[in-house]
């Protein structure tokens, strides 16, 4: 249903080593950089940073992101545990949305709510 979602950072390079450590367990990574813009991905790009350059302030966004398994939930967790950034739930089950969602949520560099979650039962 999304075809992609854009943000923009504050430090792009700090966002960025963020977004590429933790993706790893996620089996995405980097697909396409443009002149201030880096796409990840799988296959192409559905999820995009960007230095900040609009807006003051800041307003929190919520991403989630598909981990294959509840390993790379967990994995996805302990390496953004081990970038330093603030926990905000760990990898549990949330029967409130349904029997098998799994996930754990945490805040990137700019204080986005950043959740992976496996939806399939283990």
């Amino acid at each position: 249903m999304i075809d992609h979602i854009s943000i923009q950072c504050a430090d792009l390079a700090v966002s960025a080593h963020f977004y590429d450590t933790v993706f790893h367990p996620l089996g995405a990574g980097r697909v396409m950089e443009l002149d201030g813009a880096i796409g990840y991905g799988r296959d192409f790009p559905t999820f995009w940073l960007g230095q900040q350059t609009t807006g003051a302030g800041f307003r929190e966004s919520h991403l989630a992101f598909t981990a294959n398994n509840r390993a790379a939930v967990d994995n996805f967790f302990a390496i953004a545990v081990g970038l330093r950034a603030e926990v905000l739930h760990e990898p549990r089950l949330w029967p409130e949305y349904h029997k098998s969602y799994y996930g754990a949520f945490v805040r990137d560099p700019d204080g986005n709510n950043v959740e992976a979650v496996c939806h399939r039962p283990e």
